[in-house]
């Protein structure tokens, strides 16, 4: 039979990279990400996908990801993120609005979708793969609003696993990575030194693979 995965955030970086090896493998994706055009391309030479551009943040566009997932679904990736306001500013001055924005993406759309796509998650006996960071439990300055968000991520995902035994819930952080997202957090500095995206793939595929407990995850971990 073959498997379903929603996955967020799929344009670029650590969202592609997984997609792409999901597919390689034979994988039924829905993808989405807020630019068309990006998602196309992307997707253009994975054999069984759904794109469905939107932002994560529109309920009626989450609804659409969990319609266009059909019967089944296997997998759900939340990996649409935000990482606020840049340069990243210090928590004394951070403007609300911003930080509330960041929330709305991470966290509060992150569990809406959730929400949308449990009935077909426990039928399917699934896993959910939160994204997470290192900034969620690290005092990094400038990384407040962002980690705290992805804070509260972790936190999610960790009471879901409480309240679902049947699913696989994981909050996994992926480690740095060569992506626009860690490029714009430090405009001007050169990141060519960190691993591209793909690196992280086969930490995140034992998560997908294997029956490895509910937690929270990294890539590094996951590799030793």
């Amino acid at each position: 039979m073959t498997k379903t995965a929603i996955i967020t955030g799929a344009s670029q970086g650590l969202g592609r990279a997984l997609a792409a090896n999901l597919a390689d493998d034979g994988w039924r994706l829905v993808v989405d990400a807020r630019t068309a055009e990006d998602l196309q391309k992307a997707a253009a030479s994975w054999p069984d996908v759904t794109v469905v551009p939107g932002d994560v943040t529109d309920p009626e566009h989450r609804r659409a990801l969990v319609d266009a997932a059909g019967d089944r679904l296997d997998l759900l990736v939340l990996n649409a993120s935000s990482l606020g306001e840049t340069p990243l500013p210090p928590l004394a001055r951070y403007n609300l609005g911003h930080l509330r924005q960041v929330f709305e993406v991470n966290a509060v759309a992150a569990l809406g979708l959730v929400q949308l796509a449990l009935p077909k998650l426990r039928e399917a006996k699934a896993r959910v793969l939160a994204i997470s960071s290192d900034a969620a439990v690290e005092g990094y300055p400038g990384w407040g609003g962002y980690g705290a968000s992805k804070a509260a991520v972790d936190q999610l995902a960790r009471v879901l696993a409480a309240e679902e035994p049947d699913l696989r819930i994981y909050a996994v952080d992926p480690g740095d990575m060569r992506t626009k997202m860690h490029a714009d957090a430090f405009p001007g500095e050169d990141i060519s030194d960190r691993p591209e995206p793909e690196s992280a793939v086969p930490a995140l595929r034992r998560l997908v693979d294997e029956d490895l407990p509910s937690g929270r995850y990294s890539a590094a971990g996951l590799r030793s």
